[in-house]
């Protein structure tokens, strides 16, 4: 799909933090974003993607700075926080998307042959790191009068599933982090929401198996297709534009019309 879309301004001015924004969804998070006007902050454990994706974006003529960060360490993400603020001079926008899912590669089996420690990595990165990410810019946002944190769950929480118990446990845990975190910020006028995406095809569509596995996918949909980053840009846009100013504490699915929510 292309990626293409008229320029607009809904985000004019703002400064957003996208984790995990190199590849895949959160690539398609920062082109958008941008293409509305947004200053984009990539941070990604892999820096050299990164500076991929800023390239591509200073290439349309939109400002952006690549940061390595590790979202499940604390101080890395307080060195997000501080390094956005030293450039930018505000932080707007956090999209929390970084994720142990698609290019760190799970185990796909029972919840009993789990490895544990995989189990925490899962939890620290999925879950922790939204946390984290939200507790670094909070007094930013609080002193500047406001502002919007977008947590990236999944569609699969709402359905479960017999294998990868750690990764639906985590994004129903960054579900309900969000539904607290926005209790706790609304006095501050920062919105804390939620987007829930179906099985995405973040894979080169040369990947036999990953196409396959969406194909699959689609045919549960209301829409018989699959689903791409594309598909999610307009509802983070929504999420992190004045659009959305009296929503909070709410999860999208954005899934097709395969979960009913």
């Amino acid at each position: 799909m292309s990626e293409e879309k008229n320029k607009g301004s809904r985000l004019k001015d703002k400064v957003a933090i996208v984790t995990g924004g190199a590849q895949g969804i959160g690539r398609s998070f920062c082109l958008g974003m941008a293409n509305e006007g947004a200053k984009l902050v990539i941070s990604d454990i892999d820096l050299e993607a990164a500076r991929a994706t800023t390239s591509e974006i200073e290439a349309k003529g939109t400002e952006a700075i690549a940061l390595r960060t590790d979202v499940s360490r604390p101080e890395d993400t307080q060195e997000m926080a501080r390094k956005t603020v030293e450039h930018f001079g505000r932080i707007d926008i956090l999209v929390n998307n970084a994720a142990v899912f698609g290019r760190v590669k799970i185990s796909v089996v029972p919840f009993y042959e789990l490895d544990l420690d995989e189990w925490d990595r899962v939890m620290a990165v999925n879950l922790k790191g939204p946390f984290l990410c939200s507790r670094v810019v909070f007094p930013y946002m609080k002193a500047q009068g406001g502002g919007k944190i977008i947590n990236i769950s999944s569609a699969t929480f709402f359905k479960g599933t017999a294998i990868f118990t750690h990764y639906v446990a985590s994004k129903g845990g960054v579900i309900g982090l969000t539904r607290s975190l926005a209790s706790a910020m609304g006095e501050y006028n920062i919105n804390v929401n939620c987007i829930a995406p179906g099985r995405t095809l973040t894979e080169d569509p040369s990947d036999q198996s990953a196409l396959q596995r969406c194909q699959h996918q689609a045919s549960f949909r209301s829409f018989k297709r699959i689903e791409y980053p594309e598909d999610l840009v307009g509802a983070v846009v929504f999420l992190a534009s004045s659009d959305s100013d009296f929503i909070t504490g709410q999860t999208i699915v954005v899934d097709g019309g395969a979960i009913m929510h």
